[in-house]
């Protein structure tokens, strides 16, 4: 695997963070959790449980050992310092400053390690006038832009479903930690890496931020038509909807072959994707005339034929059923030896010669504590006055 051998001390929790050392533990790092006495990850907690136990929690956290430590007392970040000397990453999600506060800010860190590489992420930034305000994933959707260009005009903004903040900001903190793991292999030096929710969906923007750049007009929500290729969207077969994403006008003439509308390629208002984006109505309309005379499943065989990019718009029982999505193995079950079985996302990334693998079941609060201070070199009669004294 590629990261074996590289440690990663996990100072995360909820989201972000742990989406982040998900990723380093998936391609083959030691990640170590450092969770609280008796609470741990509050993820634990929330979203719908199998056998006793947090799916939500176990996709985000599998292949990682689970260590509980006080981090509020001397003796926790004593042991937190030892673990910092033989680590070559760590990553926390705390507000800016806080890390500083603990005594493990920049200078700390490299005082303890020279080399290490350590990443934050946060809501804004380190710095900057937000640097202090909490933030969750929907409130990074709304100050990015983000949520300003979706839905339709005339209704509020919308909301992506899904945690995307989160996820972006944790899959760019991945990158910037391997990019560090790069350069310390050829310099020796150790880097400090930072990403924030608000800035990761800022700088998904695409399209929309460069069109505002060109024109300084806010872009129009448009919703599931396309913000500049037209036609593009969801049309109606006589079952359920098509979603057709012609992005060309290659795919546009496809699009109207297989469609039998080539008569359009003549319409004077439908000559360029500029025309046909003001003329949205009419196109669109054209279509769904035409995709009503079929099914689903009819319409994504014919446009699959002939080479325009559609699709059927799944629910995820439909998903996770799909024979792409199953042969692609994202969905993945790992045996618990408490749990039992227990079905998680996944792998997004495939390597051909050294792939991810599930070695590791997600952790049981605290199961790895006794055993990572024995690595330590703690003894045993040390491990009950830890823990009389709520340090583990």
């Amino acid at each position: 695997m590629q990261l074996q051998g590289i440690r990663v001390i996990d100072l995360t929790r909820i989201l972000s963070g742990p989406f982040c050392s998900m990723f380093l533990a998936d391609m083959g790092a030691e990640v170590i959790k450092i969770e609280e006495p008796g609470a741990g990850d509050p993820v634990r907690q929330q979203g719908e449980a199998v056998n006793g136990y947090s799916l939500y929690f176990a996709t985000f956290n599998r292949n990682k050992r689970s260590m509980t430590l006080n981090l509020r007392s001397e003796e926790g970040k004593e042991v937190l310092r030892q673990l910092l000397r033989g680590a070559d990453v760590v990553v926390n999600n705390y507000r800016p400053g806080v890390m500083d506060k603990m005594g493990f800010g920049r200078d700390a860190l490299r005082a303890l390690k020279p080399d290490i590489i350590s990443c934050h992420v946060t809501g804004f930034g380190l710095d900057g006038p937000y640097r202090e305000r909490p933030t969750f994933d929907f409130i990074a959707q709304a100050m990015s832009g983000f949520m300003s260009v979706n839905g339709l005009e005339g209704q509020p903004p919308m909301r992506a479903a899904p945690p995307v903040s989160d996820l972006v900001a944790g899959s760019y903190a991945a990158m910037g930690i391997m990019a560090a793991l790069v350069r310390r292999s050829r310099t020796g030096e150790g880097e400090e890496v930072a990403t924030a929710l608000t800035d990761s969906m800022t700088s998904m923007l695409a399209f929309l931020a460069t069109n505002f750049f060109a024109t300084g007009r806010q872009p129009l929500r448009t919703g599931n038509d396309h913000a500049i290729a037209s036609p593009y969207g969801l049309f109606e077969a006589s079952d359920g909807q098509v979603a057709i994403a012609p992005s060309n006008d290659s795919f546009y003439f496809k699009l109207l072959a297989a469609l039998d509308l080539e008569h359009l390629k003549q319409h004077p208002d439908l000559q360029t994707n500029a025309d046909r984006f003001e003329a949205r109505t009419l196109i669109n309309q054209a279509i769904n005339q035409r995709t009503r005379s079929g099914s689903v499943a009819h319409w994504i065989d014919r446009l699959n034929a002939a080479g325009v990019p559609c699709g059927r718009v799944l629910g995820l029982a439909e998903v996770f059923d799909d024979p792409q999505t199953q042969h692609q193995q994202m969905r993945v079950t790992i045996e618990h030896p408490q749990h039992g079985a227990l079905d998680v996302l996944g792998f997004p990334i495939k390597f051909t010669d050294a792939p991810c693998t599930m070695h590791r079941p997600p952790p049981v609060l605290g199961a790895d504590t006794e055993s990572v201070l024995h690595e330590l070199g703690y003894k045993p009669e040390a491990f009950a006055s830890l823990r009389a004294a709520g340090v583990i």
